[in-house]
């Protein structure tokens, strides 16, 4: 499997949790940025943590 680039990485896991959860684009990319920022990398990782964060609210 080819690696992802850093910013597709964020790109997947914000549309991931998008079409997951009809949340607003924006507050979403915020979030998921901010996880990125602190190391997290991995898409399915990020998508994850998206999900877990938004149920959780």
């Amino acid at each position: 499997m080819a690696e992802v680039s850093l910013m597709e990485a964020q790109k997947i896991a914000v549309d991931a949790v998008v079409a997951l959860t009809d949340c607003d684009r924006s507050a979403v990319v915020a979030f998921i940025r901010q996880l990125y920022l602190a190391g997290v990398t991995d898409p399915k990782r990020l998508t994850f943590k998206g999900l877990q964060a938004l149920s959780r609210a």
